[in-house]
């Protein structure tokens, strides 16, 4: 089995900067691809940020100038690198990876997701 284990959040002022990790453990794995995601209290789940394994990337405009994501491949840990920071980015952040399996059907895997707070 895969699991997520995520790091980095914590409460920062307007403009701060904080960088989340996301390790993968488990036996025999690959990944096709990884990626931030990020929920506010009383919405969806939005797609933050994304990168594949070959290092292509990918983010939304909000979060563009801003976060960066990149990619342990040794070791498929992906970061996020979250600069200038707004009251808007307060979120839970979750990592999600895509598996493929022996079985040919991909798996997804969610982390338990971090808390990142920004204040004014």
């Amino acid at each position: 089995q895969v699991q997520l284990v995520e790091s980095g959040g914590g409460l920062v002022q307007a403009g701060g900067s904080l960088r989340l990790s996301c390790a993968p453990s488990g036996y025999g794995f690959a990944i096709n691809f990884m990626a931030w995601y990020r929920q506010a209290p009383g919405k969806e789940r939005d797609l933050v940020a994304r990168i594949t394994g070959d290092g292509r990337t990918n983010n939304v405009d909000s979060v563009k100038g801003r976060f960066t994501i990149s990619i342990d491949n040794a070791k498929s840990t992906v970061y996020l690198q979250m600069d200038s920071l707004k009251p808007g980015d307060t979120a839970v952040y979750y990592c999600n990876a895509n598996v493929p399996t022996t079985t040919g059907r991909d798996l997804i895997v969610w982390g338990q997701g971090t808390q990142v707070t920004v204040s004014s």
